[in-house]
């Protein structure tokens, strides 16, 4: 006779969560971290109680917001290769669609996060309840089916024995290197409560470990004579790299075969900076370096990356008419794009076998060398940007300079959005695997300090540095209140160049006028004056304004040794970028404007747009 044991389904579901197990360097680890939580009516009494009952097994983390709970989570999972994680449990209504943005954040970066949502009674009897919205043609609808698209897996829990089947496929999704994305539970209040007689099998303790598959025999031959045929190959690593933890895999690989290797935002540290084959980032914010030799290379060996338009100068970077792509991706839809040969295959088993067969090739030195000088070059051309300056209004460019002098490239450094990615990606110099952290995928505003707190819990014994606008500071910056209750220290970098200067400078550049970006181009009655430092005070952290990039670097080297969150404000300026390096993007012109710059730019886009190669 089976062994049962009686519990309310949310009491089941956190049992079960406490006995996922996973290995990491020979340690056997609790695959989730925790689960950040708001409480309300739709989760309170039903998964609050069950969290409360294995509080010690299984961590419960209060947040001030729901999506910047959720983006904490999301960057654990992130920091950690995918191989632990945490989930997300809000109440129903406002609380679960503020983890929407979210969602979509890991959907489309591939990461693994468990979202618990509660949602409407399944007896329907107290309809509508508190915080329910009502579709007048279906009874069957709530506001958490907006998971439903970007979640990877979803299911609504309506009997409490359906949560068996549910946590075991949401498990092997989550574990999955190809399927890998969130997945969304949505908890039914009255069902949390409701109890069952559950196997105690259920429970039983199961360790997951990264399947890792290997290329199909046929796959690698031909990707292997494609690339012996190559005289100008080039390596793209993209975020899978980091993910299958091929980092060293990648580097005997360009070791022996001389390709040089350039990054996708998600992709940067996969080979540290100092790597001489590492021409860093690639495509619309890449690097000189890199890009001269994807705009030459007849092969592209593009590895664990999905290719982007950023990446891919909105494919119109690879101009060599006769060039080949061989994509090394554990996902077949990445694997198959743009008329690739593929190679279905974990990152590093795939790198291992092109290894092997290609002993005793190389490619040309010629092509080798020249990459060599041209990242000379580069770093050249990056040091003047980024050197100090007493400028009352530094560029970007020179406090990442003043950040990476004073951190290091042993710190570990995030960003998301605005200027900053751009910047950051040609010219950063990352250190080791996973140093740097790009939220660049959904490019969320808001992400920022959320999730630097979440890749602090993942790596509580290093520095963590935020770099922030002052625009995306403005739309969620709650979480220094949560990281300095957690004792988990941030240092935060805030860039104020007052307003949207990225995408300023984005309309300048086809032919808009300045329009409701920068505050002082924005509707008002006053400009506003914001003291970023005093606010970031009233959250608890220790704050500073500074006034100069020698300031600032006196600044940072004091946070180090500061035992709470720090932020740092300094004035930028909106209108400067790094010009070297980079590559056209596709940001279609309106054909028809009474203004003289957007019909100019209309013209100079036209002709941009011949450039692309379309559909390989």
């Amino acid at each position: 006779m089976t062994k049962t044991i009686r519990l309310t389904m949310a009491q089941a579901l956190t049992r079960f969560l406490t006995r996922q197990m996973t290995v990491i360097n020979g340690e056997r680890l609790p695959i989730f971290g925790g689960v950040w939580a708001i409480f309300g009516h739709g989760n309170v009494a039903g998964i609050g109680e069950a969290l409360y009952g294995v509080r010690e097994e299984l961590p419960t983390y209060r947040a001030h917001n729901e999506q910047a709970m959720a983006h904490a989570a999301i960057a654990y999972g992130k920091a950690n290769f995918r191989r632990r994680f945490m989930a997300a449990t809000s109440s129903i209504g406002p609380g679960a669609v503020n983890m929407v943005t979210a969602a979509a954040l890991a959907h489309v970066n591939r990461l693994p996060v468990l979202f618990l949502p509660g949602d409407v009674f399944a007896n329907r009897i107290p309809d509508p309840v508190l915080q329910q919205a009502e579709d007048f043609s279906d009874g069957t609808a709530t506001v958490n089916d907006c998971f439903r698209p970007v979640s990877r897996y979803f299911d609504r829990i309506t009997r409490p024995e359906q949560i068996i089947p549910a946590l075991n496929r949401a498990l092997q999704v989550l574990t999955d290197p190809a399927e890998c994305g969130p997945v969304t539970l949505s908890l039914c209040q009255d069902v949390q409560a409701e109890a069952y007689d559950y196997p105690t099998s259920f429970f039983e303790e199961r360790i997951w470990t990264p399947r890792r598959p290997r290329p199909d025999r046929h796959e690698l031959a031909a990707a292997v004579a494609a690339l012996k045929a190559a005289k100008k190959p080039l390596i793209i690593a993209g975020g899978g790299v980091l993910y299958s933890q091929a980092s060293e895999e990648l580097d005997r690989f360009a070791k022996a075969t001389g390709i040089p290797v350039c990054e996708t935002q998600g992709g940067k540290s996969a080979l540290p900076d100092t790597h001489d084959l590492n021409m860093a980032a690639v495509g619309v914010t890449g690097t000189s370096a890199a890009n001269r030799l994807a705009e030459e290379a007849d092969l592209v060996l593009a590895i664990g990356t999905r290719l982007q338009d950023f990446t891919t100068g909105s494919w119109a970077l690879f101009k060599n008419a006769g060039k080949r792509i061989v994509a090394l991706n554990v996902q077949a839809l990445d694997a198959g794009k743009h008329r690739a040969l593929p190679l279905v295959a974990d990152a590093r088993e795939g790198l291992a076998e092109l290894t092997e067969a290609l002993k005793g090739w190389k490619a040309p030195s010629a092509w080798t060398d020249n990459a060599r000088a041209g990242k000379t070059a580069w770093q050249e051309e990056a040091a003047k940007v980024t050197a100090t300056t007493n400028a009352a209004f530094p560029s970007d460019a020179q406090v990442i300079g003043a950040v990476q002098r004073v951190m290091g490239s042993g710190a570990t450094v995030l960003h998301a959005a605005g200027g900053l990615p751009g910047e950051m990606h040609k010219l950063w110099q990352a250190g080791a695997p996973g140093s740097y952290h790009a939220e660049y995928g959904f490019s969320t505003m808001g992400y920022e300090i959320a999730g630097g707190l979440g890749a602090k819990m993942a790596k509580s014994d290093q520095e963590v540095v935020v770099m922030i606008g002052d625009g995306s500071y403005l739309m969620l910056n709650s979480e220094i209140a949560t990281s300095v209750m957690l004792g988990l220290k941030l240092t935060i970098v805030l860039l104020d160049n007052r307003g949207f200067g990225c995408i300023n400078r984005l309309q300048m550049a086809t032919g808009g006028a300045n329009f409701n970006n920068l505050l002082k181009d924005s509707r008002h009655e006053v400009l506003p004056d914001i003291d970023f430092a005093t606010h970031a005070a009233s959250l608890g952290a220790i704050a500073k304004k500074v006034s100069s990039i020698p300031e600032l670097e006196t600044e940072l080297a004091a946070a180090k040794t500061n035992e709470r969150t720090t932020v740092i404000v300094i004035d930028t300026d909106p209108l400067v970028s790094t010009e070297a390096g980079g590559h056209w993007w596709d940001v279609a012109v309106p054909e028809v404007s009474e203004r003289a710059q957007v019909n100019a730019a209309r013209k100079a886009y036209e002709k941009k747009r011949r450039t692309q190669s379309v559909g390989d």
